[in-house]
Order: structure tokens, then sequence, then C-alpha cells
């Protein structure tokens, strides 16, 4: 640099809210993933493709903490996970299941505000700023008008939805989803996956989840993550891994690849 020159200051690189390094994942004698080296940064959507039965809800459980882990280790916000307590975890990561049983009768409201738990004291009451949360995310999900709604009432699609809506309650950084668009028909899964991706983008959190449908990866995902079986997997920018050939590897079968309008 000449004398007097400005220097420009370089970027910070955005904090990695949740990282694996050498992560081995296995059920019984399949291995999920072998040696899985994993950045989600903030903003990020990610998504999970793979055959059925190859570990995804799985991999989804044990980066939620839900299951111990083979050798490697996993950190949120810089922080192992093991060392975080539940309540922490839940104030920075949630989840949403592939299933669930409502096996008590409760509201939609009732539901939706469980998201604010984590950011309650013992024995706390939810205050209204935390019902009007809950009724933000309600509406985001398109429920308005169902708070009063029996849970065990609704179908299964209105069921998800309000699931989606408890996650976008509890404000999360990291958002970790396990088939979102189960049971919804195809206006409310593309509804509620944009609902999704652009909540990450507003409030720079970062979204993953695990799907089927590769037209929905392709649409609304930036980063995915192939497990191939066997623990294989590869992993990186949307249009680097959704080839073709990658794609006819990991479901063993014929694709053809087909450019259409959004």
């Amino acid at each position: 640099t000449g004398r007097g020159a400005r220097r420009v200051p370089e970027q910070a690189a955005p904090a990695t809210m949740l990282s694996c390094r050498g992560l081995t994942v296995r059920i019984a004698d399949l291995v999920v993933v072998r040696d899985l080296d994993l950045d989600i940064e903030p903003g990020q959507c990610w998504c999970v493709l793979g055959r059925n039965g190859i570990g995804k809800t799985t991999l989804l459980h044990t980066l939620a903490g839900l299951r111990a882990s083979a050798p490697g280790s996993i950190e949120l916000n810089a922080t192992p996970l093991h060392q975080l307590s539940r309540r922490e975890v839940a104030r920075k990561l949630g989840i949403v299941l592939q299933h669930y049983e409502d096996n008590f009768p409760a509201t939609v409201m009732e539901t939706v505000l469980q998201g604010r738990h984590p950011h309650l004291h013992n024995w706390q009451w939810e205050s209204d700023v935390d019902h009007a949360i809950a009724t933000q995310a309600i509406e985001q999900l398109g429920l308005g008008g169902y708070e009063a709604r029996n849970v065990q009432t609704l179908s299964g699609g209105e069921r998800q939805r309000v699931s989606i809506a408890t996650l976008l309650a509890q404000q999360t950084e990291l958002m970790l989803l396990d088939e979102p668009s189960n049971h919804l028909d195809l206006h409310h899964r593309v509804q509620v996956l944009d609902t999704l991706v652009s909540h990450g983008r507003e409030t720079n959190s970062a979204v993953l989840m695990a799907l089927h449908d590769i037209n929905l990866a392709a649409r609304f995902a930036d980063h995915v993550l192939l497990l191939l079986g066997n623990g294989e997997s590869c992993l990186g920018r949307k249009e680097q891994i959704l080839e073709t050939a990658a794609l006819e590897r990991l479901y063993d079968h014929p694709l053809t690849r087909v450019e259409t309008p959004l």
C-alpha cells in the first residue's frame, strides 16, 4: 500500500450459527453421514435430500441435540451443543418434527404460545407481547380466526401449519423442519415454504429442512445437502449440487431436467 492510501477494512465473515466437524451419525448398522463438515450461516436456506429411510430425520434430530451423535462435534453459535441447557438451545434453535400427537385438547393459540415458553421464567405467564407474537405467527400461516379451535379438530394440513406457526413464534436463529410440506396441498405447500424462507431472510435467521420434492428444493433452497447412502454425502450451493447426474445417483432413477418459470 502506498503512502497516504486509504486501507479498506475487510468485511467480517458472518457468524456461523451451526457448525459440524467430523460428524458421524449412525442408526444401528446404518451410517447416515460420516465425517460431515457443515456450516450454516445467517440468512441461508438449506435443504436435505435423500431416499426414504436414508436417515434425514435422524440427522435433523442429531443436529437439534435430541439424540447423541457418534464421533464429531456440533456447535451452536460457537458453543458445543452438549454444553448448552435445553432452554438455551430452544432459545436459539427450533424444530418441527415429522410426526406429532395431540393427546390432550388445546386451542390453536395455546399451542402456538408454547413457542414462547423457552423465553419465559418458571411459572411465568405469557405477556401481551407473547400473545402478539403468537397472533402474528398464526396470521402468517393463514390461520387467522382459528385461535380458539381445538387442534384435535384440525385437518392434517391445518395442524402442520399450526406447528410451523409455533416455530415462528419461538423466534429462534435457526429453524429445523422435517418434511414441512407434509399434508399440505399445492397452494399451501408453496405459501408455507415461501413464508419460512422470507421470514429467515428478513430476520437473518437460517432454515434447514428435509424434503422429498426436488422441485421445492430447487425453488426455495440456496444450499443443499445430499445423503447418498453408506455415510456418503455432498453439500454446497444449490447450483453446484442439484445436477442431474448427482440426483440420479441419489435416487437411483433416471431424471430429465426441465427449466420452467417460477
